[in-house]
């Protein structure tokens, strides 16, 4: 048998894999949403997929590597749509409309699977080095250099506390908005949420 014909071969296969793959995660996210992470086991995964719990082992050892797969999904995600809206919100000093574009999105995107952002930040094991608390630091990171820059020497206020204290008290109200769908507009707590950022960045007399 030659080389090329064993490539030929194996690529079917690839794609039943990578198909099988989909399928699991799906199902994974099905069964998080209505069970939550305690009631989620690899047994009703393997049923939600149609499969049998041993052919799900043989693409996942656990229900956590299920449910790391989902989260990290989510994550990369959100890191595309709030990432992408929020360096462009940097590229320049802080204006009313920057910084209100930037609450929208975040709120938006919070928004729109309220469901599954309940399970990540009320019942999942929170970990330093999940994808979720990766993306806290990327964008706490993306604050400080734009802080750095905009500051450009004038002043010693401390850039790195100030990017953490920014972006945790914003991500905790929006959370908090989504979860707890309070009787505010979500215009108001965008306004809000605008005026309370813009202010604090006033006070450190950016340009």
């Amino acid at each position: 048998m030659s080389p090329s014909g064993r490539r030929r071969r194996r690529a079917p296969q690839q794609e039943r894999s990578r198909a099988m793959v989909e399928r699991i995660i799906a199902a994974g996210r099905t069964v998080l949403l209505d069970n939550g992470y305690e009631g989620a086991s690899t047994n009703r995964i393997a049923r939600a997929a149609g499969i049998s719990p041993g052919s799900l082992y043989q693409y996942f050892p656990d229900k956590d590597a299920i449910v790391a797969e989902v989260v990290d999904r989510w994550t990369d995600a959100m890191h595309v749509r709030i990432s992408h809206v929020f360096a462009d919100a940097l590229e320049g000093p802080p204006t009313p409309v920057s910084v209100r574009d930037t609450m929208g999105e975040l709120l938006d995107a919070l928004a729109e699977n309220p469901r599954l952002l309940r399970v990540l930040i009320e019942e999942l094991p929170r970990s330093p080095d999940s994808r979720l608390a990766a993306f806290e630091r990327r964008i706490d990171d993306l604050l400080t250099m734009w802080l750095r820059f905009h500051l450009r020497g004038r002043g010693t206020r401390p850039v790195e506390a100030i990017a953490w204290i920014l972006v945790r008290t914003v991500e905790n109200v929006a959370v908090s908005y989504v979860l707890d769908r309070p009787p505010v507009d979500r215009d108001v707590v965008a306004d809000e949420l605008t005026a309370m950022v813009t202010a604090y960045l006033r006070d450190m007399s950016l340009p």
